[in-house]
């Protein structure tokens, strides 16, 4: 049998999805293809969406169009903000989402996309055709049951299914996430397509039937009360006063530690049956124990998996320790004595690539037209793999339109961040995203998402009318806000000096601006409120919070932005594809990483490990030299004609 479409999308998890509605969305005749129709974007390590620096990405994605923070405020059982005693640069939204629910939402919303259609099917191998560059270039994928899908761009979305292996103690078994069956056949078709593959690992803790559970024993823990939705699309105050269902507390004991310190020979990671990288940010509880062995007790949340669904999750308890040793460690919590497992954990190791074997796009080194996304890329986590597939998806399709590709610069998101990460430096184990990996924190908050990249979606063809209404009219009012506020004064009145020092601020003996008082780091626009006479009383929250904090930290943003710009500059001098090891004065491992990573740009060049600031400036001395030799009217400052 054989079906034709315009772009294959190999595997329906966050990525799959966004890449597949991100394509469809352009117009491109799309296909999915996932193992299980039931498993739609399905949520096997934790019933979560956002966090640290996650939440961040959430908020990009929705601004550009994708789908994620719509589908999280659908399905939202309680949201509550992150490092709230810190600057707003590091808030991060996270919300527990109803798992079931949320596939459900992401299913319904595939099924009715224009151009785009669902497809249940294993993916055995790509195909492809030679090109007159000498690069092959995608033709087909085909699935063992004889079928030949004619394609001219392919996603590569596998998640933790490709080469899948289930850890359970002394017990292994070829195994996709939550008992799924796992994809055994792609990679050796990937392989010998010339990309570079290695194996990781992640683990997910056990489920509990939370009527076995004595919550009186644990400390509960509420969500915010009226939080701001992840979507620009929802509505503002969708969540007024909505608190959600609580999540608890509760700490490993002395017995939990004594169980698995006299088991780690039990554990598959510690018995050495696993030899896949792990994530270091997302130990297991074994690796806990052994890291930090004088930690008296772990903390962990007790977190339900849907409104309606029985079960809970142990957040920070994976494990690959054998079934009857876990049903001791989850005993020996306080509340669990009557536990009752309905999941066991399990540790699961998977086939990934190398990301330095991508281009900025996504697109694959080795094979034009074939694109990773997610997990098979070497990151972990729904956020990472989502904001990857809108990506991939747009650029498959993109390109196959022949329009500029979608490249997001550092200095513009986190998901440009993530992925000059991947493709420049590379990972040696899944890789997760922070707010310590950018330098550019104060400009890629979570509140400004729309305005740094609403307009860069739109250019693309991915941010529908609707979106791009709500847009310029948010724009509109937080420039009109951030304008008031630094337009009007405050005198200094008896009301406002008691103020002021009611909230430890120093009084004011002449009138001065409200900016001026917003910067004091002991004030804010809710302490201020009193005084601001002129202050609009229908200002929607999130205009009202964008320009507080566009204005409180103005300074220091126009630091950055002034970073940014000289970063930009290096991002703007393009490398042609070199043999570096011609090259004068450039050192022999420079060369080697230059030649293997292949940079785009001098800006990309400069982030490879290996590369120094020394090999760097014999970059732009070559550059230099070449465009003099290839224009000798060109002077020194770089203009034709002009002298030095």
């Amino acid at each position: 049998m054989t079906h034709s479409a315009d772009i294959a999308v190999i595997g329906a998890g966050h990525a799959g999805v966004e890449a597949a509605l991100a394509a469809a969305r352009l117009g491109l005749d799309t296909v999915l293809f996932t193992l299980s129709l039931d498993a739609v974007a399905n949520m096997p390590c934790n019933p979560s969406i956002g966090g640290t620096a996650k939440g961040h990405l959430v908020y990009e994605i929705d601004a550009l169009g994708g789908e994620m923070g719509l589908a999280a405020d659908a399905v939202t059982l309680q949201s509550r903000t992150l490092n709230t005693g810190k600057g707003a640069a590091v808030r991060s939204k996270r919300v527990q989402a109803d798992r079931l629910a949320y596939r459900a939402y992401m299913k319904r919303r595939l099924e009715s996309a224009p151009h785009l259609r669902l497809v249940q099917a294993e993916i055995s191998s790509v195909e492809t055709e030679e090109t007159e560059s000498g690069r092959p270039r995608v033709a087909a994928v085909l699935t063992p049951l004889g079928e030949r899908w004619n394609v001219r761009a392919a996603v590569v979305a596998t998640g933790t299914y490709l080469g899948g292996r289930i850890h359970i103690g002394e017990t292994s078994a070829e195994s996709g996430p939550d008992g799924q069956l796992p994809a055994t056949r792609l990679t050796a078709s990937l392989a010998a397509l010339g990309l570079s593959l290695r194996r990781f690992k992640t683990g997910t803790p056990q489920r509990i039937d939370r009527r076995t559970v004595d919550f009186s024993l644990l400390e509960r823990q509420d969500g915010e009360l009226s939080p701001l939705p992840f979507s620009r699309l929802t509505p503002e105050d969708a969540f007024e006063g909505f608190t959600g269902v609580p999540c608890h507390i509760v700490y490993t004991t002395g017995e939990t530690h004594r169980v698995i310190r006299e088991n780690l020979s039990r554990s598959a990671m510690y018995a050495g049956r696993i030899h896949a990288v792990g994530p270091r940010y997302c130990p297991s509880i074994e690796d806990k124990i052994v890291r930090f062995a004088d930690k008296e007790r772990h903390q962990l949340f007790v977190e339900p998996t849907g409104r309606e669904d029985g079960e809970l999750y142990l957040q920070g308890f994976s494990t690959s320790m054998p079934a009857e040793v876990q049903y001791a460690m989850v005993r020996s919590l306080p509340g669990f004595s009557r536990a009752h497992i309905t999941r066991f954990a399990y540790a699961i190791e998977y086939d990934c690539a190398d990301p330095t074997g991508l281009y900025p796009t996504l697109e694959t080194k080795a094979v034009a037209g074939l694109y990773g996304a997610g997990q098979f890329n070497g990151s972990s986590g729904y956020e990472e793999a989502a904001a990857q597939g809108l990506v991939a998806g747009a650029n498959a399709a993109l390109a196959l339109l022949g329009r500029p590709p979608l490249i997001l610069p550092r200095s513009s998101s986190y998901i440009g961040t993530l992925i000059d990460d991947l493709v420049t430096k590379g990972t040696s184990e899944p890789y997760r995203m922070m707010t310590s990996r950018s330098e550019f924190r104060l400009l890629l908050r979570q509140d400004n998402a729309d305005f740094r990249l609403t307009p860069v979606g739109r250019a693309c063809g991915l941010v529908s009318d609707e979106r791009w209404e709500l847009f310029s009219e948010r724009l509109a009012a937080e420039r009109t806000e951030e304008e008031r506020i630094r337009r009007t004064v405050i005198p200094p009145t008896e009301e406002v000096n008691a103020l002021l020092e009611e909230n430890g601020s120093a009084p004011i003996s002449t009138g001065v601006r409200l900016a001026d008082l917003y910067r004091r780091p002991e004030l804010d626009a809710k302490k201020l409120a009193p005084i601001d006479k002129t202050a609009p009383a229908a200002l929607p929250r999130s205009v009202r919070e964008s320009a507080e904090t566009a204005v409180k930290y103005e300074g220091y943003i126009k630091k950055e932005e002034e970073e940014a710009a000289r970063q930009k500059r290096l991002e703007d001098m393009l490398l042609p594809d070199l043999d570096y090891r011609q090259i004068a004065g450039l050192r022999l491992e420079a060369a080697e990483k230059l030649s293997r990573v292949r940079p785009a740009s001098v800006g990309q060049a400069s982030r490879i490990s290996g590369v120094s600031p020394a090999d760097v400036t014999v970059l732009l001395i070559w550059i230099k030299h070449n465009r003099r030799e290839a224009d000798p009217g060109r002077g020194e400052k770089g203009e034709k004609g002009e002298k030095a």
